[in-house]
């Protein structure tokens, strides 16, 4: 028995129910992620308003939808880190509290010089984000139970993907873009007090009652612990960041152009939209659990770790890919959004177990930075598919018939990266 083992038996504290807090906390970070996502998208549905009144073109509104993107990418690399130093608390507090206060400001932008800085700002302020969650989840829950609240956690983003057509057009219809971006601002505030009010890390004693051998494992001194830039000499790095580049891709396509494509190429009005919009992303909801369900059910049955996560992976991205190609040749409405619901419904499958797999492959103190090093990938696919998708629109007339086809091979590389090279290059412990 180790020595922080015996330290922990002869504790008396009994944690008990206190370990239910766990899920509490899990329905904060969705409720954030809500919030999080929902600051994201307000200038997608804003977009044709906001070209109209500060005279943009389709260019340069593919700049302005990914200025966000660019610098989150970036700032997720020394997020990461942070997550790891200072712990979920303080940094999901700061990130909520800065990205708010910065949506708030949005809301006086006379110009594209000053609403290109905000989103700049907006994108540096969210990194932190999701490699709390992962860090929470990571802290509160076992190897075993970690991807389905991940996958949950992940959900915030997809029900804000969902709500935001509806809620988002009614909010700018009812109050304008401006008011908009205040009253989703002043929401993050709120996130960010409350979190400060509940949030706490597990003690010895939970964590032993969580994980058992597996926090014996963590605890025990490491004969050459490995420091943050160990991380970028590993395959399992570079083709992490490749395959989320892939995926991310295109699920930014969907978040930027989505309602633009409904509006212009599908001739459906700015109200029509609302709901219309909101379809494929509540399909995302049912992917992102599925993954995160599939994965813990494969662990159960005696599927190897890494491999239970790779089949989602890899499955979803590519019936997402199956589903987004044909898009590009269907004249059917109807069809096109069926397959558009499909497509982002397979394409969310993996995004939940991704981060679980970052964890499953980091050391404990490098989770959130692993986690953080593949979120820069994704996101610099992020970064570049609003202004992709711009050049070409612009280039074409506005048609989107290649804007599909490059989002579908897109997924067929994020597929193959993840199910050829990623795999677990861990040395067997010691007996």
């Amino acid at each position: 028995m180790s020595q922080a083992s015996a330290e922990i038996h002869a504790s008396t504290e009994k944690p008990g129910r206190n370990v239910r807090i766990r899920w509490y906390l899990i329905a904060l970070l969705v409720i954030g992620g809500i919030v999080n996502y929902l600051d994201r998208n307000n200038l997608s549905i804003a977009n044709t308003t906001i070209a109209k009144e500060f005279g943009l073109n389709a260019l340069q509104m593919g700049l302005l939808l990914s200025a966000f993107s660019w610098p989150y990418a970036i700032a997720n690399l020394p997020a990461g880190y942070l997550v790891d130093k200072f712990g979920p608390k303080k940094m999901f507090a700061w990130a909520a509290g800065l990205w708010s206060i910065v949506s708030m400001l949005s809301s006086m932008a006379n110009s594209f010089g000053f609403l290109y800085a905000a989103r700049v700002a907006l994108g540096v302020a969210e990194s932190p984000f999701f490699t709390s969650g992962l860090k929470v989840a990571d802290k509160w829950f076992n190897k075993n139970e970690r991807a389905l609240p991940v996958s949950i956690v992940n959900t915030g983003s997809q029900i804000a993907n969902a709500i935001a057509p509806p809620l988002l057009t009614f909010l700018m219809l009812t109050m304008s873009w401006r008011g908009m971006f205040l009253v989703i601002g002043a929401l993050g505030v709120i996130v960010a007090l409350v979190w400060l009010r509940i949030y706490r890390d597990p003690t010895m004693k939970e964590q032993f009652i969580i994980k058992g051998e597996e926090f014996e494992e963590q605890v025990k001194p490491k004969e050459k612990p490995a420091g943050w830039g160990e991380l970028l000499k590993k395959k399992n790095t570079w083709f992490m960041v490749l395959g989320a580049f892939g995926i991310f891709y295109t699920v930014w396509v969907y978040l930027t152009w989505l309602p633009s494509y409904l509006q212009t190429a599908r001739g459906f009005s700015l109200s029509q939209i609302g709901w219309l919009a909101g379809l494929p992303f509540l399909c995302g909801i049912a992917g992102v659990l599925a993954g995160g369900i599939f994965s813990g059910k494969a662990i159960a049955r005696g599927v190897p770790v890494i491999r239970a996560r790779k089949i989602p992976i890899v499955g979803g991205a590519l019936l997402a890919a199956a589903a987004v190609l044909p898009v590009a040749y269907v004249e059917n409405t109807a069809l096109a959004i069926v397959l558009l619901s499909v497509g982002y419904f397979a394409a969310q499958v993996p995004i939940g177990v991704l981060w679980t797999l970052a964890s499953d492959i980091a050391e404990p103190n490098q989770v959130a930075s692993l986690g953080a090093i593949q979120n820069f990938g994704g996101f610099l696919g992020a970064a570049v598919a609003p202004i992709v998708t711009g050049l070409i629109l612009d280039a074409t007339g506005g048609n989107y018939t290649l804007v599909f086809l490059i989002g579908g091979v897109l997924l067929i590389v994020g597929a193959a990266s993840y199910g050829f090279f990623v795999k677990d290059r861990r040395k067997p412990a010691a007996a």
